[in-house]
């Protein structure tokens, strides 16, 4: 595995930064800009994929940083069970729901893979 030199050099963060700025773009139209919860809910989600990496990278250890990797896991699941009530709400159509959804499950295999390869490197 490469080693990062800035957050922004790691493939997960890429894609949740590219992820929340299509949850932003999607949420500010139709029933989905008026749904202020789950809107607000959504993007907050979204928002903790890329902080949670960009904050465990920062940090002053390595299990911190597995720490908040697994938090950041967490919130690819957020999203995407976000994105089963937005389209159960008819507030996204199966067409955007299907693109939304592989971005977070992208995202989370990233993620578990730098943290199997960061638990590795202790054995």
């Amino acid at each position: 595995m490469a080693s990062f030199k800035r957050f922004e050099d790691i493939e997960a963060w890429q894609i949740a930064r590219q992820l929340t700025g299509d949850v932003y773009a999607q949420t500010r139209t139709g029933g989905f800009a008026k749904d202020f919860a789950l809107r607000d809910q959504i993007r907050r989600a979204a928002n903790s994929i890329m902080s949670n990496i960009a904050e465990g990278y920062e940090s002053r250890t390595r299990s911190l940083f597995i720490d908040l990797l697994g938090r950041a896991k967490g919130s690819c699941g957020e999203v995407r069970s976000q994105l089963y009530v937005a389209l159960d709400a008819g507030h996204i159509s199966e067409t955007d729901f299907a693109r939304l959804r592989s971005a977070p499950e992208a995202c989370s295999g990233k993620i578990r893979r730098l943290i199997d390869y960061l638990t590795g490197l202790d054995k």
